[in-house]
């Protein structure tokens, strides 16, 4: 049986959408009463399919949108019926991410009732200044509350998001937040440059002069100072953005940048089957009536060639501080990264950016603050 693939799940509603996001979300009071029952029924299109049947999923992540903008019940039940129809692993990571103001403490036990054993909370900044200035929804107060009743409700393995490069955002601020961060040691931090995506309403406004985000240099130093403060606090980085206290990764994450296999339950949502990447529609009302019909919600398939999937392995795998292991991506793709880049593998040695031997690839210190340079070489 299969061990190391994940389900997620996409809840893709929100109370409102920040002004940098370009994901796949709706802003709403309420979200539909519909979705999880539409959840449910490709959940039982999936249990029946022979590949899904000789799986075992490690993980379970319920991501969005916010997930938590429904009541814990439904997600309870909605955890349980997954439970019910998909093999997972004993000690299966399953975890739900949030934002600061849909948690209750009421809320938060149910979910830990559930078997949800790893939260996952949108912070972003505990300044308040500076949330209003990105279209947040919370407060920092609200945020620290959060976090308090998380842990009165039982769970040791949380996650906070915080964000640098906002606009009006000095290394001082980055680093307020990150020390508020850390006085209520989470076992994991994620720490996310802002970036602008085509037609969010920031994105506008950057380019009609109304905001001015830091620059490129000030929102390495913030990086840089985070990426010190956090190591003397006894966290590692094990990603490009993500960080954690020992043993405590993310293996729902980990398994994206392996490139394994996973399975996407929701509207937007994509599954990756031994390399046949399944996308689902994106409209939440289409999603359901092509359910209710009887037939999959899928929008697109596709069948990565081998090169292809081997240099996706590849690009997903430099993100980990610890690189790829020639030897596994040679057993699985008949290939090593010398036969398949040829001398752009010198160059990018020569210029400091990267390091192999015969074993292992990875991305060199400097290679890590120039990642998105280096990988878009080795796409």
């Amino acid at each position: 049986m299969k061990n190391r693939a994940g389900i997620y799940v996409h809840i893709p509603f929100c109370r409102s959408k920040c002004a940098y996001c370009a994901f796949v979300s709706h802003p709403c009071r309420r979200p539909p009463a519909y979705y999880p029952a539409a959840l449910r029924l490709q959940a039982e299109q999936w249990a029946a399919n022979p590949w899904v049947q000789e799986c075992r999923f490690a993980t379970l992540f319920i991501g969005g949108g916010t997930p938590t903008i429904y009541g814990a019940e439904v997600l309870a039940e909605l955890v349980g019926f997954l439970k019910t129809r998909f093999v997972l692993a004993p000690e299966a990571e399953i975890t739900v991410e949030s934002n600061p103001n849909t948690l209750t403490p009421a809320a938060l036990k149910t979910l830990r009732r559930a078997g949800v054993n790893r939260l996952s909370i949108g912070v972003q900044s505990f300044s308040d200044r500076l949330l209003d200035g990105v279209g947040r929804s919370h407060s920092g107060a609200e945020a620290l509350q959060a976090i308090k009743w998380s842990r009165a409700a039982g769970f040791d393995n949380l996650n906070l998001d915080l964000m640098y490069g906002l606009p009006g955002q000095g290394e001082a601020d980055f680093s307020a937040s990150l020390e508020q961060a850390l006085a209520l040691t989470p076992e994991h931090l994620a720490l996310y440059q802002l970036t602008l995506e085509e037609d969010t309403p920031l994105a506008k406004a950057v380019a009609t002069g109304r905001v001015t985000l830091p620059d490129e240099d000030q929102a390495a130093d913030q990086e840089e100072a985070a990426r010190a403060l956090l190591s003397g606090h006894g966290y590692g980085q094990y990603e490009i953005a993500n960080y954690c206290r020992p043993g405590r990764e993310c293996r729902h994450n980990l398994n994206y940048w392996h490139n394994g296999s996973y399975l996407g339950l929701g509207a937007a949502a994509v599954s990756c089957l031994d390399g046949l990447r399944i996308s689902n529609v994106g409209g939440a009302g289409h999603y359901l009536r092509l359910l209710r019909a009887g037939q999959p919600p899928f929008a697109e398939a596709e069948g990565l060639s081998r090169e292809a999937a081997f240099r996706e392995t590849v690009v997903m795998g430099l993100r980990l501080r610890a690189g790829v292991v020639i030897a596994e991506l040679e057993q699985r793709f008949a290939l090593t990264p010398q036969a398949c880049y040829g001398t752009i593998l010198d160059e990018l040695a020569q210029q400091g950016l990267i390091e192999f031997d015969r074993h292992h690839l990875r991305l060199s210190e400097r290679g890590l603050r120039l990642a998105n340079q280096v990988l878009s070489r080795l796409v």
